[in-house]
């Protein structure tokens, strides 16, 4: 270069940089093992969810193995046919539907034994080792992967007897991962408690609480559309929106499960979990990368900046006829259905209310968001009284997501009126398989991807919002008020949201757009 001449220099090509999690697959056999493979949750979750991935290809049958384990006294083949009518078929791959099943099923060994005794654990252990010198798999090397699929109660003593007899014996690359399902606890106290139980005996990057909300395709949407979008960037903030609501809506009631859903109510259930996620995910500030630490710190300052929820915005409910369950307190003040606001005490959310709303026995059944910007200042076409904008995330059924916009009527006249922008997943995606929640959730737990699981400061920052209301209501001094099935749930909470500035669009009804 002294010479005064250019010279050319070769540099290594730039790599996809729209590939943004790259995935280093592991060597080293993969165990899968369900605890509590006889009950529903396995059947109907994660066996077919399981089927689903190998379908695809992203577990292979040369190097993973499925082992079930529960009390009942059944053979493989007992249940393989306890799973076999749960697997539907893959979308594009039905030609070899029965085919498939038959090879998914071979890869299921079932283990029985007890919860809390040495002998049942040790022989899964024995199996599964059994498996993993089958593959010539070098001690330590291997990965195990437990999901529980059982209730929190014995969550302690299983995890127990995990650490003790069924560890991955040393540490060359290997590892061994546990999977827990919600409820996380009861309130602030008891999650805790078991958060401490657990991770006496685990490192936190080896538990994962899942929350198959996290899962969906359209709530993982959510930090692509904030972040990845220059229009949303100046838009979302208190100077443009007016409210956010979370809603949660089935059209039918407990269906038998009125005993056990007597111990949580909705707030347990929907609110203080699936939904809070969503709200976690709407309000965050853009993390420093996407790391999974970095993106759950995000969502634990959203949490640690929302204030005592205040007695008078909230509204619960108790529909007519839930307490005919035979199973179901007669003088129980459960609720079926809840409406809460929550504030956010910080720069960007001052003064926006967050209008939580599940329900059960509604009128209707959805999971969206409605993100409701302010009305327009000096309104010449005097089109204020049609609706304000509205930005929806339709979580379930028919994914979608539309701006709710005012356009001029086609026409002579200049009349105005309500319309959309819309992406509708069915249409727009017609020949992508949209994965189940579960699906990608137990994918990630293989990749060691904690990103869309919950941290033991966030689930404590979640409890720390409702357990004061939650007391209150087991206490009997928060009254839930009857609602018949099949409305809108209690007069009050369309009253709520109003107080809190919803304003209701009338005589506009989105329509998904058929194919």
């Amino acid at each position: 270069m002294g010479s005064g001449q250019w010279s050319v220099e070769n540099r290594a090509p730039l790599k996809n940089e729209a590939l943004v999690s790259e995935y280093e697959p592991e060597t080293g056999c993969l165990s899968i093992i369900v605890l509590g493979a006889s009950g529903d949750l396995a059947k109907k979750k994660t066996f077919p969810a399981l089927f689903h991935l190998y379908r695809q290809g992203f577990i292979q049958s040369h190097d993973v193995h499925i082992f079930g384990y529960a009390r009942t006294k059944i053979s493989d083949n007992d249940l393989r046919d306890r799973i076999r009518g749960y697997l539907t078929p893959c979308k594009g791959f039905e030609s070899t539907h029965e085919e498939d099943v038959g090879q998914f099923l071979q890869l299921i060994k079932y283990v029985a034994g007890a919860y809390d005794t040495e002998e049942g654990f040790r022989s899964l252990d024995k199996a599964i080792s059994e498996y993993e010198l089958s593959k010539n798999s070098t001690e330590g090397s291997s990965r195990r992967l437990f999901y529980l699929a059982l209730p929190p109660s014995v969550y302690p003593s299983v995890c127990k007897m995990i650490k003790s007899y069924c560890m991955n014996k040393s540490d060359l690359g290997g590892w061994t991962r546990i999977v827990v399902e919600k409820p996380f606890g009861k309130d602030l106290e008891s999650a805790e408690e078991l958060s401490a139980q657990i991770g006496e005996l685990f490192e936190e990057p080896q538990i994962y609480r899942i929350d198959h909300y996290l899962g969906k395709e359209l709530v993982q949407n959510l930090m692509v559309l904030r972040f990845a979008n220059r229009f949303f960037l100046p838009l979302w903030n208190r100077d443009n929106i007016s409210n956010i609501q979370i809603v949660f809506r089935e059209d039918f009631g407990t269906e038998g499960r009125g005993g056990y859903f007597d111990q949580y109510g909705i707030i347990r259930d929907i609110i203080q979990n699936h939904l809070l996620q969503v709200l976690c995910l709407v309000a965050m500030e853009k993390p420093v990368s996407l790391k999974p630490e970095h993106v759950r710190d995000e969502k634990v300052k959203v949490l640690q900046s929302v204030l005592p929820i205040e007695d008078n915005e909230v509204v619960l409910g108790q529909y007519e006829g839930y307490r005919d369950d035979p199973t179901v307190p007669d003088n129980s003040n459960t609720p079926t259905f809840a409406t809460m606001v929550l504030r956010i005490h910080n720069e960007r959310w001052e003064g926006v209310p967050f209008i939580m709303k599940a329900g059960k026995a509604l009128n209707s059944r959805k999971a969206e968001i409605r993100v409701q910007f302010k009305d327009v200042p000096g309104d010449i076409y005097k089109c204020q009284k049609q609706g304000r904008n509205e930005f929806v995330i339709r979580l379930q059924p028919s994914e979608a997501m539309y701006m709710k916009l005012t356009v001029k009527q086609p026409g002579l006249e200049m009349h105005t009126a309500q319309s959309e922008l819309d992406l509708s997943y069915r249409q727009r995606y017609q020949q992508t398989v949209i994965p189940e929640a579960y699906e990608r959730l137990i994918l990630d737990t293989i990749r060691g991807d904690q990103q869309h699981f919950v941290r033991r400061d966030e689930l404590k920052a979640a409890w720390e919002i409702f357990t004061p209301l939650l007391h209150k209501i087991d206490r009997g001094e928060v009254k839930s008020v009857p609602y018949k099935p099949g409305s809108r749930g209690p007069e009050g909470a369309d009253k709520l949201a109003e107080k809190a500035g919803f304003v209701q669009t009338h005589g506009y009804i989105w329509i998904p757009p058929t194919l």
